[in-house]
């Protein structure tokens, strides 16, 4: 209802001209072509970290968050119940610190819609840097392997009690925090690599528009570091696309 501070109006509008139309195009196709959905970047990882900003962390908008992103999900898959469906999960700068991990459980947790997803997709739009995949997530914390290569970190994450400095340590904070969170759910990680084909273009990591000199990264496959825990690279932003900020 107009007013009720609980985005009602809106989320309305979401579901009947946005999610439902896109589910009655699923059911046409279900069963004849293979899908994958990637639902609402930066949503998500927004409504974990960011409730102290009054803009993100109201009423409406978390209400809007959740049941938006809930409710996206759960009819999708049902419109397509063999459709792969992951979630924004932001990336290792975003997201990779423990408290913020952890926060980002309880979010999903509370969707209840763990049981219908094949797990996340990191980096969407993002430069996160591939690199490479360590032993174990928190492999590189407390300068632990300085001259190991997969502890190489531009933006100095680890040193701040980051360990998912580049994005295949990340898959497997995600995959183990989940694993460990949410009863059953074991996830699988999609990575967008269409423009973090360069490791060290920033000083820092919170830097996201329109980066000098990213590179294109990885080509779209399903050749990645560890097939068990990471299905596929893709270039989910296009690549040389404006983020459209000044």
């Amino acid at each position: 209802a107009v007013g009720d501070g609980k985005c009602s109006d809106g989320l309305k509008q979401y579901r009947e001209e946005y999610i439902d139309k896109i589910a009655s195009v699923l059911k046409k196709y279900a069963g004849k072509v293979p899908i994958v959905l990637v639902i609402e970047p930066d949503s998500l990882p927004n409504l974990s970290t960011n409730q102290a900003d009054p803009r993100c962390g109201n009423v409406a908008t978390s209400s809007a968050y959740r049941d938006g992103v809930s409710y996206a999900a759960k009819t999708l898959a049902a419109a397509d119940p063999a459709a792969a469906i992951y979630l924004d999960a932001g990336h290792g700068g975003w997201l990779g610190w423990k408290n913020n991990m952890q926060d980002f459980v309880q979010t999903i947790q509370a969707l209840d819609v763990a049981h219908l997803i094949r797990g996340f997709a990191t980096n969407v739009a993002g430069y996160q840097y591939l690199g490479e995949m360590c032993p174990s997530y928190d492999y590189c914390l407390n300068n632990a392997h300085p001259e190991h290569p997969c502890c190489a970190d531009a933006c100095g994450l680890t040193a701040e009690w980051n360990p998912s400095h580049n994005e295949h340590n990340y898959a497997l904070h995600l995959r183990k925090a989940m694993s460990e969170g949410i009863p059953g759910f074991v996830p699988h990680i999609i990575i967008d690599t269409g423009r973090n084909g360069v490791a060290d273009m920033r000083s820092d990591c919170a830097n996201w528009c329109n980066i000098r000199g990213a590179g294109v990264g990885l080509v779209p496959s399903t050749a990645t570091a560890d097939p068990d825990v990471i299905d596929a690279y893709f270039w989910l932003k296009t690549p040389g696309e404006s983020d459209g900020c000044t």
